[in-house]
């Protein structure tokens, strides 16, 4: 690194999170320990035994893979540990095998052999464009856990940083993101990288402020130095001066709102956070929810021997509730399946598990004493407190499924009067997560309270992109054409029906993407916490009228592409 000077120097990047930070830099090299040297000759290597060492590294990185899937769907939350999905595929990549078995038929041994088949696959990768370029660090990722194991190298523990610590390197794979600790990482900042790579996704998840693609300017910053991270304006600042300083730690420049928002001619949009633990509840009250858009409840089963019991769940649902007493908190009932097993629910194996058996398919199925239990935990907590308590379904594809659910809280709520204990209906709700729910929204609207478009699954499902499949990854963005006018059906679907609809998706947290949003009709917008100030600001500055121009313009569009020049076109006005 270069010679640290005392005065400020600012690096330009991509903010992916509207936070600031300062902290003391550290440069992380995940490779430092890594050595692979030079192969040794080719006929000293026996292609058996490095056979054998490949698939024993193979089976140990599915084991690490499933730890660290579990640790993130725990911490930060399912839809982000679903890269760990990406990863065990690409670990079974019939490609990448065959490549390394070729290599070590040709005499190298297994390490070199994995390095060698990763280099065409990654560079592939590398010649693409926007999303599918970034999908190069997940390869890496892959490859170099594979190297570790299969030499023994030491992994660098980034869960031990010191407290303030501003993290920089050449790039960060989903592998060390989730490892950081908020409490202890001030933020973070990476030479390469873009703000819809696993990196940028995690931090915006986590809360910690991030700069991305800064480029190699970022290495004149020494080791050691004093650093700034304004995440908002996407700058990185070596030897910030005491202004800088102060006005980074006085937060973003953007007010948070703790009061609904409404547009700037008076519509009301409830904007809610997304929640996958009891531990977030303070942070979306702090930045302003008006609510818990998307309350998951995994987190209660993981991790344990048997299910929680009633009382259990009852108390954690209460807490949620006493959150907001004046605001609305949706539970999504338990959406497990072959993607997310937990140990004592039998969940076979399945080659597509995200069209297999999970979400209400199990509830009313194989979980039906799980699904009762939970419901008794929740039409309690419904009395027990004055929030409004919503409870929706996940995964529904069809009119039957839907009303099943519907009759098993009647049949619930009919035991819990003939007990005598004390109960309340919540709010009925239905997801949109299928082509069929989207495509049925009208006969689904008419039997429950709301609908919630979950934005990650319908688009993987509307453009047959599965998320573990990043070669696909391409295609799972929510402003396709398709996806757009799903959303569109299911709007104008709850509105027939007196329903209300709202959505939560990674989708729904993008400011940028705020005006398309509301013109589209959305009453309710649920995203990660820390985007909450800045899409309440977006939402109070829009004019509805100007608003359904760009959704029809944009339902109206052939491509994604043009997609985003009109929803550019408005945010620039």
């Amino acid at each position: 690194m270069a010679a640290n000077e005392s005065a400020p120097r600012a690096h330009e990047g991509t903010g992916v999170t509207p936070l600031s930070g300062v902290g003391t830099a550290v440069w992380y090299d995940p490779n430092a320990e890594l050595e692979l040297g030079e192969p040794p000759a080719a006929e000293t290597v026996d292609p058996d035994a490095e056979r054998e060492r490949f698939e024993d590294a193979r089976d140990r990185a599915r084991a690490e893979l499933e730890r660290e899937r579990e640790r993130t769907a725990e911490r930060v939350g399912e839809d982000e540990a679903a890269v760990f999905d990406a990863h065990k595929q690409f670990v079974d990549d019939p490609q990448i095998i065959d490549g390394v078995e070729a290599a070590v038929d040709d005499g190298l041994p297994a390490e070199h052999a994995v390095d060698a088949a990763f280099e065409d696959p990654i560079a592939q990768f590398e010649g693409m464009d926007g999303r599918m370029a970034e999908r190069a660090d997940d390869l890496r990722d892959v490859r170099d856990r594979l190297l570790r194991l299969l030499t023994d190298a030491d992994r660098v523990d980034l869960a031990s940083l010191s407290d303030g610590s501003i993290l920089l390197a050449e790039r960060l794979t989903p592998s060390d993101t989730a490892q950081l600790d908020p409490e202890r990482v001030a933020g973070f900042a990476t030479i390469e990288g873009g703000r819809t790579s696993h990196a940028a996704i995690f931090a915006r998840s986590l809360g910690i402020p991030a700069v991305v693609g800064v480029g190699d300017g970022l290495e004149s910053i020494d080791d050691g130095a004093d650093v700034l991270i304004d995440g908002e304006e996407g700058t990185v600042i070596a030897n910030p001066t005491p202004d800088q300083r102060e006005r980074a730690a006085g937060g973003r420049d953007v007010e948070i709102r703790e009061d609904p928002v409404e547009t700037a001619d008076g519509r009301a949009v409830e904007v809610a956070a997304n929640v996958g633990t009891l531990a977030e509840l303070e942070g979306a009250v702090a930045q302003g929810a008006d609510g818990i858009g998307l309350f998951r409840t995994e987190f209660l089963f993981l991790d344990r021997e048997a299910p929680p019991d009633e009382d259990e769940q009852f108390e954690v649902y209460r807490e949620a509730l006493a959150a907001f007493p004046e605001g609305r908190v949706v539970v999504r009932t338990l959406d497990v399946g072959g993607d997310k097993p937990i140990p004592y629910l039998e969940t076979p194996d399945a080659d597509n598990p995200f069209l297999g058996q999970r979400g209400i398919r199990r509830s009313l199925g194989p979980d039906a004493d799980l699904f009762e239990t939970q419901l008794r935990a929740l039409l309690r907590a419904a009395a027990a407190e004055s929030g409004t308590l919503s409870v929706m379904f996940p995964m529904v594809a069809t009119v039957p499924e839907l009303e099943a659910a519907l009759e098993t809280v009647a049949d619930v709520a009919a035991d819990l009067e003939s007990e005598g204990i004390e109960h309340e209906r919540p709010e009925l709700g239905a997801m949109i997560e299928t082509p069929s729910a989207a495509f049925i929204a009208d006969e689904l609207a008419e039997r429950v309270d709301f609908l919630s478009i979950g934005t990650n699954d319908l688009t993987q499902y509307v453009m047959a992109a599965a998320r573990e499949n990043e070669r696909v990854a391409d295609l799972r963005d929510p402003c396709e054409p398709a996806v757009l006018r799903a959303i569109e059906r299911t709007v104008a679907a709850a509105d027939a029906g007196d329903a209300w609809v709202g959505m939560c998706g990674e989708m729904a947290g993008d400011p940028d993407l705020a005006p398309l949003l509301v013109g589209l009709g959305l009453d309710e917008l649920s995203m990660s916490a820390v985007t909450i100030p800045e899409v309440k600001a977006a939402i109070a500055n829009i004019e509805t009228d100007a608003a359904e121009a760009l959704a029809n313009r944009a339902t109206d569009a052939a491509t994604r592409t043009t997609v985003y020049e009109h929803v550019n076109t408005t945010t620039d006005q």
